[in-house]
C-alpha cells in the first residue's frame, strides 16, 4: 500500500494485535456479565437506521414502558399528552409513533400530516424529528415519504459500499510499466518491468533484506547503501480498450524497447544481456 518503512509497517501490525487483544478481553468480560449476572436489565432495541446514538440512548424495557405511559395516557394507539423535550424519552416516544407506518408503503405529505395530526397537535414538528432522528424518509421535493426500514438502510449502504468500491478501483488498478533503478554514484541502471507499478517499493525492500535476484545489483547496493539509488517509471503500459490484448506480452515488448535503448549492460548496468 506504499504507507512507509518496514519498520512503520511492523509499528502498525504491533499496534493492530494490541487491540485486538484488548478486544478479547473485553469481550470475555461481557459474556462473564451475560452468565453471572441474572438481574441485568434488558435494554430497548434500537432503530437500526437511527442516526445519532451515544450512552445517553441506553433505555430498559422498564424505563421504555413508564415513559409510554406518561406520554401516551390513553395508551400507544392513542394521541400523545405532550411532546418531550429530553432527548431520552424523544426516542422512545418517535420510536413508537413511527410504528404507525407501514414499511412496504410509500405515503405523500398528506397521509403523512393525516396520521400524524392523530397523535399530536403540531404535526409538522413530529414529522420533521422523525426525518431527523432517522425514523422517515423523504423525496428532496417533500413529494413522498417512507419508513426509513432496515433493509431499505442495508440497501443504501451497499450503493454506497459499491460506489466507494468502484472509486477505490480507479485510484488502485494495477498499472504495468517499465521501471529503472539507477545508481547515482557509478551511473549504473537496472531495467526491468511489473504489471504493477504499486509495487516498486517491494524490489526495495528486498534490496534491504540481501535478497534481490539480481547479484550485481544488490552487491552494489550494500556498498552504496539505500541512498545512493533512484527508482524510476520509464513508461506505463496503454492498454487497449477493445479487441483482445495480451499484457504480459506487450509488457515483455515493452521492456525489451529500453534494454535496446538504454542498453544497461556491462560497465553501463545490472541487466545481463540474453545469448
Amino acid at each position: 500500500m506504499n504507507i512507509g518503512s518496514a519498520s512503520t509497517i511492523r509499528n502498525y501490525r504491533f499496534v493492530l494485535k494490541e487491540k485486538e487483544r484488548q478486544s478479547k478481553v473485553f469481550l470475555a468480560i461481557m459474556e462473564l456479565l451475560k452468565e453471572k449476572d441474572k438481574h441485568a436489565p434488558a435494554f430497548m432495541s434500537l432503530h437500526k437506521t437511527f442516526e445519532i446514538l451515544d450512552e445517553r440512548y441506553n433505555v430498559t424495557e422498564q424505563e421504555r414502558e413508564k415513559i409510554l405511559k406518561k406520554y401516551f395516557p390513553e395508551g400507544t394507539d392513542g394521541p400523545l399528552d405532550t411532546f418531550p423535550k429530553k432527548e431520552k424519552n424523544k426516542l422512545v416516544v418517535l420510536y413508537e409513533i413511527a410504528k404507525r407506518f407501514d414499511s412496504e408503503r410509500t405515503y405523500n405529505e398528506k397521509e403523512i400530516n393525516q396520521i400524524l395530526k392523530e397523535v399530536y397537535h403540531d404535526y409538522v414538528m413530529v414529522r420533521r424529528y422523525l426525518i431527523d432522528y432517522g425514523f422517515l424518509d423523504r423525496k428532496s421535493d417533500g413529494s413522498q415519504y417512507w419508513l426509513k426500514s432496515d433493509s431499505k438502510r442495508k440497501e443504501e449502504e451497499h450503493m454506497e459500499r459499491k460506489k466507494e468500491l468502484k472509486r477505490l478501483y480507479k485510484e488502485w488498478k494495477p498499472q504495468a510499466g517499465v521501471y529503472q533503478i539507477k545508481n547515482t554514484k557509478n551511473q549504473k541502471i537496472f531495467i526491468d518491468s511489473t504489471m504493477n507499478l504499486k509495487t516498486i517499493n517491494g524490489k526495495k525492500f528486498a534490496l534491504n533484506l540481501g535478497g534481490h535476484v539480481n547479484k550485481s545489483l544488490q552487491e552494489d547496493w550494500n556498498r552504496f547503501g539505500e541512498e545512493a539509488f533512484v527508482f524510476e517509471v520509464l513508461e506505463t503500459l496503454k492498454v487497449k480498450e477493445n479487441g483482445y490484448f495480451d499484457a504480459k506480452d506487450a509488457l515483455k515488448k515493452l521492456k525489451q524497447k529500453w534494454l535496446d535503448t538504454l542498453q544497461p549492460y556491462g560497465e553501463r548496468g545490472y541487466n545481463q544481456k540474453k545469448s
